[in-house]
C-alpha cells in the first residue's frame, strides 16, 4: 500500500485559535502534496483545555493537551495527530510516533508590554509580568529579581487580554504563537537566548501517527523538515535524560550550521537563584547523543538536585 490507496485524512487537533491555525497549515500543506486526498479536521478537548483555573505545573502529570488526542489517533478516531511540540511529552504511547516535523516558526520568547514599547530590561521596579511558564519564570526572576511573576492560563488572546483586567505591565509568549496568529506587531521585544533559553521544541509542529499506519506515514514524509527534525531531536534527548515534563523550569534551544549543531540548556531553581547553562556542539548526524551529552554535563553541575527540589514542590 502507499498513499495512493488513501481517500481521506482525519487531522487530530485542539480546538485553541493556535492549534487550529498549525492543524488548517498541515492541511493544506498535505492538500498541495495530494490534492487527490479529503482532508477533515477533528477538534479534541485535552486536559489542559478543559482546566482553566490552576497553574499547568499544580496539576500535574503529562500529556495535558496531548493524551485524549493520542486516545483518538489509537481508537482510529483519527488518522494523525497536529501537535506544539513543546506540549509533547518525550515518552509517546506505545504504538504511536511523531513522524514529521515540519519548519520551524521564531523559537524565542517574546516579551508584549501593555504600552507596546517598553522592553525587559526597562520595564519599572516590581512590574507585574504574566506568563504560565516555569521555565520562563526562573529566568525572569535570574535576570530581574524585583519583577512581580503573575501566573497566567489561556490561549494567546486571553493572555493578552490578560493585561488590562488583571493590570500586568508585560506578559511573555512565544513569539511563534504570536506570529502564527497575526500579533507579530505586538511583540516588543523577542527575548535573546542569553537571557531566555527557549522551551524545548518551541516553535515546531509536529505530527504524530500509528506507527503501522504506512500510507499515512508515506503522505507525510514531504512535510518533514530535516533541520528542525534534527535540533528539536537533540532538545528532546537533552529533556529525557533529565526525566523532565514541559512544565518544569528546563529550557534547550540547538541550532545546525552546515554538518555541525550547537545546542544550549538549562535548568533553574523556582525562585531564579540558581541556574545552571551549558552548551555542546558534535555532528548533526547525531543529534540525539548531543542533547544526552548535555544534559549528563548539567547534571554533574548539580542540575538534579535542583530539579528534586522542583518536584518535591508540584
Amino acid at each position: 500500500m502507499n498513499s495512493k490507496s488513501l481517500k481521506t485524512i482525519r487531522i487530530g487537533t485542539r480546538g485553541s485559535p493556535l492549534a487550529l491555525w498549525q492543524a488548517n497549515w498541515v492541511k493544506s500543506c498535505l492538500e498541495e502534496e495530494h490534492p487527490h486526498l479529503t482532508m477533515e479536521l477533528v477538534r479534541i478537548a485535552t486536559s489542559g483545555d478543559k482546566i482553566q483555573d490552576v497553574a499547568l505545573a499544580k496539576i500535574g502529570g503529562k500529556g495535558l493537551f496531548t493524551k485524549e488526542i493520542e486516545e483518538s489517533l489509537l481508537q482510529y478516531g483519527s488518522d494523525i495527530a497536529v501537535h506544539s511540540m513543546k506540549d509533547v511529552p518525550v515518552g509517546l504511547p506505545a504504538g504511536l510516533g511523531i513522524s514529521v516535523i515540519l519548519e520551524r516558526e521564531d523559537p524565542r520568547d517574546a516579551l508584549v508590554s501593555r504600552d507596546g514599547a517598553t522592553k525587559l530590561a526597562d520595564l519599572k521596579e516590581g512590574a507585574r509580568i504574566g506568563t504560565g511558564s516555569l521555565r520562563r519564570t526562573t529566568q525572569l526572576l535570574a535576570y530581574r529579581p524585583d519583577l512581580n511573576i503573575v501566573s497566567l492560563r489561556g490561549n494567546v488572546q486571553t493572555r493578552i487580554k490578560k493585561m488590562e483586567t488583571e493590570n500586568l505591565d508585560a506578559v511573555i509568549l512565544a513569539a511563534a504563537g504570536l506570529k502564527r496568529l497575526g500579533y507579530e506587531e505586538m511583540i516588543t521585544e523577542a527575548i535573546s537566548e542569553d537571557i531566555m533559553i527557549p522551551g524545548v521544541a518551541q516553535g515546531a509542529v509536529g505530527i504524530e501517527t500509528r506507527l503501522q499506519d504506512l500510507p499515512i506515514m508515506s503522505a507525510l514524509m514531504p512535510l518533514d523538515h530535516e533541520a528542525t527534525n534534527q535540533a528539536v531531536e537533540a532538545e528532546r534527548a537533552f529533556l529525557r535524560r533529565l526525566e523532565g515534563g514541559c512544565q518544569v523550569p528546563i529550557g534547550a534551544f540547538a541550532t545546525i550550521d552546515g554538518d555541525q549543531l550547537h545546542i544550549r540548556g538549562m535548568v533553574g531553581s523556582l525562585d531564579g537563584k540558581r541556574i545552571i547553562k551549558s552548551e555542546r556542539s558534535g555532528r548533526v548526524d547525531d543529534p540525539g547523543r548531543i542533547g544526552y551529552d548535555l544534559a549528563g554535563e548539567v547534571l554533574e553541575m548539580g542540575a538534579g538536585e535542583i530539579l528534586k527540589e522542583v518536584y518535591g514542590n508540584e
